[in-house]
């Protein structure tokens, strides 16, 4: 097993990145990675990292094949597709990687969340 492939697979998954400002000007470059633009680009760059990330434990540890990385290609190609990923894999322990929903297609488009003003937190404590 050639852990490079692998890593290489993955990215080629992804696509073309997009491309990033390149000017030496301070104020142009805080207009530039202030802009929401930019905040899109960096938030597309850690959700590949986390994909890269569970996909090639996953392999790893024998949970998925090298072959079976295919499956996720449909999903991760694009922005809206790897945040949607990324997500349920940060959700996921990487045993779980057969039942993600890239597998049988059903990965739902992600919306923010609008909670009432006085709604409380959803969140569970888990005790160790």
């Amino acid at each position: 097993m050639h852990l490079d492939e692998i890593v290489n697979w993955i990215d080629g998954a992804f696509g073309e990145v997009s491309p990033t400002p390149e000017h030496e000007n301070v104020e142009v470059l805080k207009e530039a990675f202030g802009d929401s633009g930019y905040q899109r680009y960096l938030q597309d760059q850690v959700n590949r990292q986390i994909i890269r990330d569970y996909l090639t434990n996953a392999v790893v540890l024998g949970v998925i094949t090298k072959g079976g990385l295919a499956a996720f290609a449909a999903q991760i190609v694009t922005e809206e597709g790897r945040a949607s990923m990324a997500l349920y894999m940060l959700m996921s322990s990487i045993e779980e990687a057969r039942d993600l929903p890239a597998l049988d297609g059903e990965v739902e488009v992600l919306k923010p969340l609008k909670p009432a003003p006085d709604s409380r937190p959803h969140m569970k404590l888990v005790p160790n």
